[in-house]
């Protein structure tokens, strides 16, 4: 090998360890972000926004729904990457805004009283940053409203070719009736490297007077999907029944709803889908029930491939749980048809003893 080929040689290695290094450093740098920048926001005073027609009446029959809307972004034919299917956001913004208009159709037309909502996002790259909360709370000018942000995540660098970027979402809770208090309650997440894909976890917690004097308490949540094995939804869970069971022994209501990540039914194992292993009914404490809308419609879809009935996995995930000096007229799912979300509607008709 001549002088001039070695040169060249040598150029080429230089310039490849160069690179490297330069890439090491850009991942050494982005690391350090995403440790530097993660964060548990923890247990705080949530705003209420007024509205309401006043307390809460006993023996008067309400409906409540509970939704999971999925940032928006999940259109029918849509998969998402981190359940092994291909897409990291939405589509685009106007069609963030198409299933936040089918959404709130679903919604105005059962006219609930009280509604749960999930995934709602204020101001994230996977959904165009649209402010979902305003968006929803504005078609509905008469109800109280409290809004606990979920989570507040660095920018996720992943996929390379279209990332996930950052989110800030959480739990809305629209009520015809006054709320008079409102809560975050941090729950416990998984450690180490997991707890940078699952994000964090709350449930907010609502007091609601009550003509009798007592109060209803309700508790909007969105239990943790993206674990090892399930079990720290299970530990999310024995932290929020011991709340409820505290409630319900000084005289109180209770009532929860939500995304549980459980399957509600407990008909199968979940298979490799850790956030679909059977709900621990065990855990209920006396007075707690489970309340979900059966197995006629499910309501929760898997999103490795876009939605195709009888090819699809789905499972109810969805539901309620509600102590026994509330009166439950019916729970049913609400089949949607996962038009505009991973997730169809579940609503309750209930009423307070």
């Amino acid at each position: 090998m001549n002088n001039t080929a070695k040169r060249t040689l040598k150029r080429i290695g230089i310039g490849a360890a160069c690179a490297l290094l330069a890439l090491l450093l850009v991942a050494g740098g982005y690391l350090s972000y995403v440790l530097i920048a993660y964060y548990r926001i923890g247990d705080k005073e949530t705003a209420i926004e007024a509205g309401g027609s006043g307390k809460v009446a006993v023996q008067t029959e309400y409906s409540f729904i509970t939704w999971n809307v999925g940032f928006a972004a999940y259109s029918q034919d849509f998969s998402f990457f981190m359940d092994g299917g291909t897409e990291s956001r939405a589509y685009s913004k106007d069609e963030v805004y198409k299933n936040l208009d089918g959404i709130l159709s679903r919604l105005l037309a059962e006219d609930p009283d009280f509604m749960f909502l999930q995934e709602v996002d204020t101001d994230a790259t996977r959904s165009y940053h649209v402010d979902q909360k305003d968006y929803i709370s504005a078609q509905f000018p008469t109800y109280s409203k409290s809004f606990a942000e979920n989570y507040d995540s660095p920018y996720l660098f992943y996929p390379f070719t279209s990332p996930h970027g950052k989110s800030k979402a959480g739990l809305l809770t629209l009520s015809a009736k006054e709320i008079a208090s409102a809560k975050r309650v941090e729950v416990p997440v998984e450690n180490g490297f997991m707890k940078f894909l699952d994000l964090d976890r709350c449930y907010h917690k609502m007091a609601l007077p009550v003509e009798n004097g007592k109060t209803l308490y309700l508790y909007n949540l969105h239990l943790s999907a993206y674990t090892s094995d399930g079990t720290i939804a299970t530990e999310q869970l024995k932290l929020l029944l011991a709340d409820m069971a505290a409630e319900y022994q000084k005289g109180n209501y209770v009532l929860a709803g939500g995304d549980f990540n459980k399957d509600l039914l407990g008909i199968g194992d979940g298979g490799e889908n850790t956030w679909a292993q059977p709900f621990p009914t065990e855990l209920l404490p006396e007075g707690l029930a489970l309340y979900s809308g059966g197995d006629a419609v499910h309501s929760c879809r898997s999103c490795d491939i876009g939605y195709e009935k009888g090819v699809t996995f789905e499972v109810t995930v969805d539901g309620f749980i509600v102590s026994d000096n509330i009166s439950v007229s019916a729970c049913e799912t609400l089949n949607e048809d996962f038009m505009h979300s991973d997730h169809n509607p579940v609503k309750l008709a209930f009423l307070l003893k």
